[in-house]
């Protein structure tokens, strides 16, 4: 259902998108008319997003999946980590030695680590820490047999853990949910955690959370352990 309506929402919007774009180049650069056009075609690229995180969430979205070193893009990744959570809130990144390669799409697996870092900063306004760990990791086939979707074998293990306020079982058993959110009205789409869950089963891997009111939560990122020779390029931040 909620791949549908994304697909379809995405398709009016391209239609939007199409006619105000048209109109913006038939108008002269000092026509006030710009003055419309401009924050709507805005709105319609900020609608675009949306769609984009629930057709991830619905596992709807093509994704570019190459071998990626998951210890790379984390190093690339920590100085826009550091200016996106602040001074207060201190990094430990450590990168397992001999880490294997994984299958993944490298802008979605960046966009899935900043989306846990942001949640992890609302999480500790007093600041904290922020701590990001790799390792090799194997799923058993008993774990696999308790859990729904999960196929037993080697992953990549990214560890996400921060020292903020936690989460009740409850809050736990619904943050996955499209549009759930326990932030103030304005302040969060509800839609940050419902992307990192549908790229994570779209990807074939496996997705765990540990948390308690108080001490802080733990996202575990599985994914599949690949066994490509080459290595994908990750842009530093």
């Amino acid at each position: 259902l909620t791949g549908g309506i994304a697909h379809d929402f995405n398709n009016l919007l391209a239609v939007i998108h199409g006619n105000l774009s048209l109109m913006d180049m038939e108008l002269p650069q000092d026509s006030e008319l710009r003055q419309l056009t401009t924050p709507a075609l805005n709105a319609v690229d900020r609608g675009a997003s949306l769609t984009q995180r629930l057709l991830a969430f619905s596992r709807r979205q093509a994704l570019q999946v190459t071998a990626v070193d998951a210890g790379e893009l984390l190093s690339g990744l920590n100085e826009m980590l550091s200016r996106s959570l602040g001074e207060d809130i201190n990094i430990e990144l450590e990168i397992a030695p001999d880490l294997w390669l994984c299958d993944a799409d490298v802008g979605q697996l960046e966009q899935a680590i900043l989306n846990l870092a942001n949640n992890a900063r609302d999480a500790m306004p007093g600041g904290g820490w922020l701590a990001i760990e790799t390792s090799n990791s194997q799923i058993s086939e008993t774990y696999a047999g308790e859990h729904a979707e999960v196929v037993s074998g080697d992953y990549v293990l990214l560890s996400v853990s921060d020292s903020g306020s936690g989460m009740t079982q409850e809050v736990q058993e619904q943050i996955f949910e499209p549009f759930f959110t326990t932030k103030d009205v304005g302040k969060g789409t509800g839609l940050g955690l419902s992307m990192v869950f549908g790229f994570i089963k779209q990807s074939r891997g496996h997705l765990t959370v540990y948390s308690e009111p108080g001490h802080g939560t733990t996202f575990g990122l599985y994914l599949p352990r690949s066994l490509a020779a080459t290595i994908t390029t990750v842009a530093s931040g």
